[in-house]
């Protein structure tokens, strides 16, 4: 099983996609010591917002055009068949299969956060532990897109894959702004369903604090305990339903 969780891995690092993104997400970090000079507002906010945005948006790149891929060709290429023949369930193959790209993900946020952390201390701004929090709570995003895309790709073609994540991606971000334009209409079924169908939703708009950093300061340790707990129960929903969904799934030889 553990073996699943290391090919996984070493599949991924074999990866050349992974390092043209790692190329360009090093450039773009780099580029904004550079950026902050050329802007009339504050440098070192545009520098932690430009950081942390480009440390997030490759790696969502990377998870919606790389994962999608992996399952399958799996299936394409007949080497699941190879795989479920031997002593395994197909539950472990799909935990497995996520713990190896999950590992893949941490450990390269962990070197940019460690590259991103040490431009700000070289541009002596302050690492706020907002800025550390947001790393964290990116790191929970992409888990999370991770696990959506497993759910969807149980069912679903690449393409479509890839394009409902992102989609689900982006509104996930703009439920605050759906749940207004719902309270404006003043119709209580509107506002109602807006709200019930947020839970629906992955919690990004909540846990994408990045925009809050040198604006507001005042959150509790209990807004980053509950968002971190309802994420990780959010993510494993996800991946209950997609082992699930994987179980009952028939493969044509």
């Amino acid at each position: 099983m553990f073996n699943i969780g290391l090919n996984t891995f070493k599949e991924i690092v074999r990866n050349k996609f992974l390092y043209l993104i790692l190329f360009f997400a090093f450039v773009f970090i780099i580029f904004s010591l550079s950026l902050g000079q050329l802007t009339i507002w504050d440098d070192s906010k545009v520098i932690v917002d430009f950081g942390l945005a480009m440390i997030e948006i490759f790696w969502i790149i990377w998870v919606l055009f790389v994962w999608s891929q992996l399952l399958f060709k799996e299936v394409e290429w007949k080497t699941i068949f190879l795989i479920l023949s031997k002593p395994i369930r197909r539950y472990e193959f799909i935990l497995w299969k996520f713990l190896g790209f999950s590992w893949t993900i941490f450990l390269i946020i962990l070197f940019q956060a460690i590259l991103f952390l040490g431009v700000l201390f070289l541009k002596d701004i302050e690492i706020d532990y907002l800025i550390i929090w947001s790393l964290i709570f990116t790191f929970f995003k992409l888990e999370i897109l991770l696990s959506l895309v497993f759910f969807l790709s149980t069912f679903m073609s690449n393409m479509l894959t890839i394009l409902v994540s992102m989609m689900i991606y982006f509104l996930s971000h703009s439920f605050s702004l759906l749940i207004t334009m719902a309270e404006r209409t003043k119709n209580e079924l509107i506002i109602y369903s807006a709200k019930w169908l947020q839970l629906l939703f992955p919690p990004f708009e909540a846990i994408n604090i990045k925009d809050k950093i040198g604006i507001f300061k005042d959150y509790s340790i209990n807004f980053f305990l509950f968002n971190t707990f309802y994420s990780l129960v959010y993510l494993a929903i996800l991946l209950t339903f997609a082992v699930i969904i994987f179980d009952r799934k028939k493969f044509e030889r």
